[in-house]
C-alpha cells in the first residue's frame, strides 16, 4: 500500500519496484502486461531499471514478440546509465557471443564495472550470501534440501539453544551475522546467540562478538576495546577468527599502534589454520608491502588460497591482478571469469531465493521468470532451472511447443558452463529428438564430452550403449565393454544397470561368435574369458536365473 501511494505520488523507485513485483509476480499478482506498460512509460523517463527490464522482455520472448536487436538497445542504455544487472547481461552475452560477437575485452570491461561495485559493498557491509539450489538435484526431495534450513528444523535449533546447547547457539548466532541457508541477516539475534555461547565457552563465539564489536551495527555499536578484549580471549586459545581480528587491528591501528609484523604473525597463525580472512589478509599485505617486500607472487599464492574457499574479495583481486598482468601473465579470459564469480555475489543474488520459495510454493510462472532473468546475467544454476521448469513444469507463460526448443538453448548455456548433467539433456535431447531432430552423432558427442571433461558415469553408460548398437557411431562392442566398465568404476550406482548390460553384451558376443564359427568346432575352440570376457560364469549365471525366472512366471501363468 506504501508503494502504490509512494508510485501514486510520481515516485520513480516505487514504480519501478511495482513494475517488478508485477513482471515477476512476488509481491503482487503477476501480470506482465501491466509491468511492460508499467516499464515502458519508465523507460521514455529514462529509467535504467526499466530499461533492464524491457530489454529481458525483448530478449526472452515474454510479454512481446522477441527482437534481439531492440533487447541489446535496451540493454546497452541501461548499461550506459548506471544499471549493474544489465553489466552483467552484456558481459555474459560477450563473453559466450550471445546475439554479440564473442569478445573477450568488451566482456572484461561489463564485469569489472558490476564486479567493482559488489566488492565495494562486500567491504562495507559483507555481501550477501545466498545458497544456489539446483532444481535438477532437489525435486525428489525438497523437504530435506541442505542448502535452505527449513523452518521446522530452524525452530528445533532455537529450541535446543534456549536450553543450553552450545553449539547451537554458536550455530545460530554465526548464521544470523553472516545470513545464508535462507536465513536474513539480523544482528540482534546474532548477537543474542553468540552472547550466550561465549558464556558458555564458544571460542568462536568469542572472535565473532570481536568481529562485530569491531565493525560496528545498529544492534552492536563499534568499540575497539571491548573489540580487542573478545578477540584477544579467542586468540589466545588459538582461534583463528581472533587471531585475524588482533591482525587487522594492528594493521590499520584500530585501538592499537600499527605494527605489521605483529599482524603478519597473527594472519600467518590463522592462515596456518586454515581461516580463509587470514589468508586473504596475507594477500594483501604481499600485495600492498605492508611490513614486508612487496611480492605479487606471494600474494596470488594467498589470494588463490582464500578464492579457493570462497573469499569474494580475493576473488576480485585476482581479477585485478590478471586483468592488469601484475605479478602473472595477463589473462583476459582468466579475469573475465573471475569478475564474473565476483558479480554474482552482487544484492541481485538475493532472487535465486525468491525464485526458490516460489517454486517450493508451487508458484511456476513465478520462479520462472525469476529464474530466467538470473539465467539472463549468466548463473548458469539459474540457466539450468529455467531448463528445468521449461521441460518438467511447462510454464503457462510459454507454449507448449516452444518449451523443449526453449530449454535446449538453457541447457546449452548451462552446459557451455561446466555443468555435466546440462550436457547429458543435450545428449539425450538430440537423441530422442526432444525440440531438435533426432540425432544420434551430435547425442554421442555430447555423452563423450560430458563423460571425459567431467567423468559422468550417466554419459559413460549412455555412450557405451550407443557403441553396443552402432548409434551415431559404428558399432563397437569392446568399447561398448569399455564404457560400461568405467561407469561401474565412477559410479558405485552405475554397477548393477552395468551389470545387466554386460550380460546382454556377453551374451551378443557368444551369439556372434558362434555364427562367425562352424558349430562343430566352437566347443572345442572357444576361450570362454576371451569371448565373454572374465566373470563370463557370473553373467551365464545371471543368464539362466533369468531363464528360470522366466520358465517359473510362465508355468504359473
Amino acid at each position: 500500500k506504501l508503494l502504490i501511494k509512494a508510485a501514486d505520488m510520481g515516485s520513480t523507485k516505487a514504480m519501478e519496484r511495482i513494475a517488478y513485483a508485477l513482471l515477476f509476480g512476488d509481491q503482487l499478482p503477476q501480470n506482465v502486461t501491466a509491468a511492460k506498460d508499467l516499464f515502458e512509460a519508465l523507460a521514455e523517463n529514462g529509467s535504467h531499471k526499466a530499461q533492464t527490464a524491457l530489454g529481458f522482455m525483448y530478449a526472452t520472448g515474454i510479454g512481446v514478440d522477441p527482437n534481439q536487436p531492440k533487447a541489446l538497445v535496451y540493454y546497452t542504455f541501461a548499461a550506459l546509465g548506471g544499471n549493474l544487472v544489465a553489466d552483467m547481461i552484456l558481459g555474459y552475452r560477450y563473453l559466450s557471443g550471445i546475439n554479440l560477437p564473442q569478445h573477450c575485452e568488451a566482456a572484461l570491461v561489463h564485469y569489472r564495472t558490476a564486479a567493482e561495485y559488489v566488492a565495494n559493498d562486500i567491504a562495507l557491509n559483507g555481501g550477501v550470501l545466498t545458497e544456489k539450489v539446483r532444481l535438477t538435484e532437489r525435486a525428489e526431495n525438497l523437504s530435506s534440501n541442505g542448502e535452505i534450513m527449513e523452518l521446522d528444523l530452524y525452530q528445533y535449533f532455537q529450541l535446543i539453544a534456549e536450553k543450553g546447547d552450545v553449539q547451537s547457539q554458536a550455530g545460530l548466532g554465526q548464521l544470523h551475522l553472516t545470513g545464508g541457508k535462507g536465513i536474513e541477516k539480523d544482528y540482534e539475534k546474532a548477537f543474542y546467540y553468540l552472547s550466550k555461547a561465549a558464556h558458555g565457552g564458544s571460542i568462536n563465539a568469542l572472535g565473532f562478538l570481536g568481529k562485530m564489536y569491531s565493525e560496528g551495527s545498529e544492534a552492536v555499536p563499534q568499540n575497539n576495546e571491548t573489540a580487542l578484549q573478545y578477540f584477544k580471549m579467542a586468540a589466545d586459545r588459538g582461534n583463528p577468527i581472533g587471531l585475524t581480528g588482533l591482525g587487522l587491528a594492528h594493521l590499520y591501528g584500530k585501538g592499537l599502534p600499527v605494527d605489521y609484523e605483529e599482524a603478519l604473525k597473527n594472519f600467518k597463525k590463522a592462515a596456518d589454520k586454515g581461516w580463509v580472512d587470514g589468508q586473504f589478509q596475507l594477500g594483501v599485505m604481499y600485495y600492498s608491502g605492508f611490513g614486508v617486500k612487496r611480492d605479487y607472487k606471494m600474494a596470488n599464492k594467498y589470494f588463490q588460497h582464500a578464492s579457493q574457499n570462497g573469499h569474494a574479495l580475493a576473488l576480485y583481486n585476482l581479477a585485478q591482478m590478471y586483468s592488469s598482468g601484475t605479478g602473472v601473465v595477463r589473462s583476459c579470459v582468466t579475469a573475465t571469469e573471475l569478475f564474473k564469480n565476483v558479480c554474482e555475489r552482487g544484492q541481485w543474488t538475493e532472487r535465486i531465493l525468491s525464485a526458490y520459495f516460489a517454486y517450493k510454493e508451487n508458484n511456476i510462472d513465478s520462479a520462472f521468470l525469476q529464474y530466467m532473468f538470473l539465467a539472463e546475467q549468466g548463473y548458469e544454476m539459474a540457466q539450468s532451472n529455467t531448463a528445468y521448469l521449461l521441460e518438467y513444469e511447462q510454464p503457462t507463460l510459454v507454449a507448449k511447443t516452444d518449451c523443449y526448443p526453449m530449454a535446449l538453448i538453457y541447457w546449452n548455456r548451462a552446459a557451455v558452463q561446466g555443468y555435466s548433467y546440462a550436457r547429458i539433456k543435450l545428449g539425450d535431447y538430440h537423441y530422442y529428438g526432444y525440440g531438435t531432430l533426432v540425432d544420434y552423432e551430435t547425442a554421442a558427442i555430447h555423452y563423450r564430452l560430458a563423460a571425459e571433461q567431467q567423468h559422468s558415469a550417466q554419459a559413460m553408460f549412455n555412450l557405451a550403449y550407443m557403441y553396443e548398437h552402432g548409434l551415431g557411431t559404428e558399432q563397437d562392442l569392446h568399447l561398448a565393454k569399455r564404457f560400461y566398465d568405467l561407469a561401474a568404476e565412477t559410479s558405485t550406482d552405475a554397477y548393477i544397470p552395468v551389470f545387466f548390460a554386460l550380460c546382454k553384451l556377453g551374451t551378443i558376443n557368444i551369439i556372434n561368435s558362434i555364427q562367425s564359427a562352424n558349430l562343430s568346432e566352437v566347443w572345442n575352440q572357444i576361450n570362454l574369458d576371451r569371448v565373454l570376457w572374465p566373470h563370463w560364469d557370473l553373467y551365464l549365471i545371471m543368464i539362466l536365473i533369468l531363464l528360470l525366472g522366466l520358465l517359473r512366471a510362465h508355468r504359473h501363468g
